[in-house]
Parts: structure tokens; C-alpha cells; sequence
């Protein structure tokens, strides 16, 4: 079995009762709103990674402030030779705050739209549960960086 680990680092960006998002979409051209962030390139530093993410996704220049928690998620899935695979994604998850840049889509990236939305319509947005955990944990702010799930098998 073949075992994948993908580290990535988020930012939660939230001012003025809105949270600042992005749009992904997924290889079958699926749309759903996600937390700015990505995966970490080699020798990048976590908090690096969330500023590089940020800025290419929405154009903002972002400072982390807080380190918000660690999620951990864990799939299985099918290789191309039909042989199982166990995939695991570590998300480091910062609140930050905007110090500069300017609202624009990302060009040839992951991602087509960003844009501020209320904090009361994020549960009406068709979104990754990324967005629910990294709200859960600007909330709460658990002392460990980790808050209780309802799904213990999803991560």
C-alpha cells in the first residue's frame, strides 16, 4: 500500500463579520469555497507557506498572527493499478490578518474567485469542511490546537 503525506498551511482571514475565501475547484470541475492556503514547497516554512498561499489565491498580502490549531485528515483511495493507497493531509492552520494588496482571482492556479463572505452565510455556501474546522478553531481556540470533531474517523 502506497502512503502519501501532503502538509499544507491555511489562513483564516476574517474582518468586519466577514471571512475571506477562495474558490477551489476539483479535477471532475466541481466548485466549493475553501480557506486561502496550500501545500508547503520543500525548505518552506510553515507560516511562509500561508502568506505565499494567500497572496497568490486573493491577491492580499496576509501577516499570521495566531497559530490556530493542527488538523490532521486521512483517505483511502484507488491508485491507477487499482492497488489501495492511504493518503493523510496535515493542515496548519493560522488565523491572519490583511496588511496590503488588492481583492483578485488567482490566474492558472487551484483556485477561479475569492471573495469576503458573512460569517452567518457560511453555512450556505457549498464549501470544504476546511472552512467549518478552521472557523471551529477561530471560535474556540482549544489550548492544544485541536477541536473536537463529531466525524473522529474523518481525520
Amino acid at each position: 500500500m502506497k502512503k502519501e503525506l501532503r502538509v499544507a498551511a491555511y489562513a483564516v482571514c476574517v474582518r468586519d463579520g466577514e471571512i475571506l475565501l477562495a474558490r477551489w475547484v476539483d479535477r471532475d470541475g466541481r466548485k466549493r469555497w475553501t480557506l486561502p492556503g496550500g501545500g508547503m514547497d520543500h525548505g518552506e516554512h510553515p507560516v511562509e507557506t500561508a502568506v505565499r498561499e494567500v497572496e497568490e489565491e486573493t491577491g492580499y498580502v496576509a501577516e499570521p498572527t495566531v497559530l490556530l490549531g493542527i488538523d490532521s485528515i486521512r483517505r483511502g483511495w484507488l491508485r491507477r493499478l487499482g492497488t489501495p493507497g492511504d493518503w493523510q493531509g496535515l493542515r496548519i492552520i493560522y488565523e491572519a490578518r490583511i496588511t496590503g494588496g488588492e481583492l483578485r482571482n488567482e490566474q492558472d492556479g487551484s483556485t477561479d474567485l475569492a471573495a469576503w463572505h458573512p460569517l452567518d452565510s457560511v453555512p450556505r455556501l457549498e464549501r470544504v469542511e476546511l472552512v467549518d474546522v478552521g472557523l471551529q478553531l477561530w471560535r474556540d481556540r482549544p489550548p492544544v490546537g485541536r477541536s473536537p470533531r463529531t466525524d473522529p474517523g474523518n481525520g
